[in-house]
């Protein structure tokens, strides 16, 4: 019977997860169960924040649309409502950057939603 040892495999995986570990402080980086409880934790704020950074970014355009459309005394649902109405249809991001780099263009909608909503 010849004994059976996990030496090879265990070793790859703690190295495996050691470089993964690098860069966080401390412990963090050096001691296993920390590192294993810290990239258990940073997987999972990982994968909860790759959904929130599209809600961040709708928030910010949204934001910024509503800045730009009340310079120009309307508001941001006025404003989306006209170009519904006008059969706009540019996303919440094109917007917001026709809105910061191209102002023409941006006073060009807001006309198109005053007028679509009457």
């Amino acid at each position: 019977m010849v004994r059976v040892t996990y030496g090879a495999p265990r070793h790859q995986k703690k190295a495996r997860l050691f470089k993964q570990a690098r860069g966080y402080r401390g412990g963090r980086s050096k001691l296993w169960r920390t590192v294993r409880e810290a990239l258990l934790r940073s997987w999972a704020y990982s994968y909860r924040d790759r959904r929130q950074k599209k809600r961040h970014f709708r928030r910010l355009w949204i934001t910024r649309i509503n800045a730009a459309a009340r310079m120009r005394n309307l508001t941001y649902s006025q404003l989306i409502d006209g170009l519904k109405k006008a059969e706009v249809q540019l996303n919440r991001k094109q917007l917001s950057e026709l809105a910061i780099h191209d102002p023409a263009a941006f006073d060009a909608l807001v006309e198109e939603a005053r007028s679509a909503r009457g």
